[in-house]
């Protein structure tokens, strides 16, 4: 008896534990043949590609199908995107009249349609299992840091605001404090959302998430920070990067035979080259003529009332300097004739020449990543939100790098500490640090003798 009840429980241990075993193996074959490309399911993914390839998808929009109906699908694709570029530098040019909180919406509508466009990829996956608070968790952990990054700009940038309200006052405070609330309460709620047979399922979605954050999330923020230090900050990288992109294309289209990268078979030499060619030259033209706008030049400053205060005097790098030719270029202009000894321009256009070399030969490795990525889940596109182009990721992927590199190049040559902000910063503090920050900076400045 007791012999047939333990042979039983054995029995029925061996079944739960294969039945656990076949779970798990289920569900990671399932991840895997969705996210590998050299998975077991090749035979079929092939299948499906070469149906898809039998039948083109047809992106042109109803409107435009009757007048490129007879043309080939290469040059109606051609028109469809130089269309829809052409709509789009028409909205970049509205929101620039807009000013500066008209691009802070832009850029956080941009970065929630980029956020939905990647975690809808892998919640294909997770959506067959049932999992409870995915879709959730995903959304409020991007709330989560959206509210600290934007809390940081907002303490920073609207002091003025701040004082004027004792509540935002608390919240500027205790931010860190309450960032930190919010997490710890996602992170709770991932916990007691893990089910038995699908751990590792969710600490994918886990990481995956964080990820998405790290790129989408941190680079807007850096986009805004840059804004805020002056809109041609933003305008300008961002017109060049646009100028890398169609060039390409245009170079690539008409003259391009090499093979830039396996990644992206479309891309060639000649249009990398063309590209950035056209880069730095639009790049150094378009610096010197936005330069003399003071709308587009000035740091925002917001005041109590939310308006924004983009009126000040050019700073020396927006005003024109003489410099005198290095040797080499002098050699170089000596067979045309061209005696060149001093030369008059701005700094800022300086600036923009280094800037220009990054956006036209290391900015489009962020499209090479985003090629990658696609091929990896096997995706033409991350959606088709913009026709001819795809998805918001597949038209600003090479802004990612753009706003990492002019933050920091702001931070190590152009910003200094500004008389404004610490200004703010001192009016945060209690009266009686107020007194003695004063005390001590009269002391200071009557032992240089510079004030009685």
């Amino acid at each position: 008896m007791d012999s047939s009840t333990t042979r039983q429980r054995k029995n029925a241990g061996e079944i739960n534990q294969s039945a656990e075993q076949n779970t798990y193996s289920q569900s990671e074959e399932d991840f895997d043949q969705f996210t590998d490309g050299d998975s077991n399911s090749k035979d079929r993914s092939d299948g499906k590609v070469k149906e898809k390839k039998g039948e083109p998808k047809d992106d042109t929009p109803e409107f435009m199908k009757d007048a490129l109906k007879d043309m080939k699908p290469r040059w109606r694709n051609w028109w469809v995107r130089i269309f829809f570029t052409l709509v789009m530098i028409a909205a970049f040019a509205a929101v620039i009249y807009f000013g500066p909180f008209a691009f802070m919406g832009l850029v956080i509508l941009l970065q929630m349609k980029s956020f939905h466009e990647i975690i809808s990829i892998t919640y294909q996956v997770y959506k067959s299992y049932k999992l409870p608070w995915v879709r959730t968790l995903c959304w409020y952990f991007l709330f989560c840091a959206n509210y600290f990054f934007y809390g940081e700009i907002v303490a920073e940038r609207f002091a003025s605001l701040i004082r004027s309200e004792e509540i935002l006052t608390f919240f500027a405070h205790y931010h860190r404090m309450i960032s930190l609330a919010l997490y710890l309460v996602g992170f709770i709620m991932f916990v007691l959302s893990l089910v038995k047979y699908h751990y590792r399922l969710q600490f994918y979605m886990f990481a995956w998430t964080h990820m998405v954050l790290l790129l989408i999330v941190t680079q807007s923020h850096l986009l805004i920070q840059n804004l805020l230090e002056g809109l041609i900050w933003l305008v300008v990288p961002a017109m060049m990067v646009v100028c890398n992109d169609c060039f390409a294309y245009i170079c690539g289209f008409f003259f391009g035979k090499t093979p830039l990268i396996k990644l992206s078979p479309k891309k060639t030499w000649e249009g990398f080259i063309g590209g950035a060619l056209f880069t730095i030259i639009f790049g150094w033209v378009i610096a010197g003529f936005l330069a003399q706008f003071s709308y587009l030049t000035c740091p925002s400053e917001v005041k109590p009332n939310l308006s924004v205060n983009l009126d000040c005097d050019p700073s020396s790098i927006f005003q024109s300097q003489t410099y005198t030719v290095p040797l080499f270029i002098k050699v170089l202009f000596k067979p045309l004739l061209i005696d060149l000894t001093t030369v008059e321009m701005l700094p800022f256009q300086l600036h923009c020449l280094a800037i220009s070399i990054f956006a036209s030969s290391i900015a489009p490795f962020g499209g090479f990543f985003a090629s990658g990525f696609k091929r990896a889940f096997k995706i033409k596109d991350f959606s088709d939100t913009i026709p001819g182009h795809g998805g918001v990721v597949d038209r600003f992927d090479c802004q990612i790098l753009m706003a990492t590199f002019v933050n920091v190049y702001l931070s190590t040559f152009i910003r200094l500490p500004s008389p404004n902000k610490l200004f703010q910063s001192i009016t945060m503090m209690s009266t009686a640090d107020q007194i003695s920050l004063f005390t001590d900076l009269h002391q200071h400045l009557a032992s240089q003798g510079l004030i009685p």
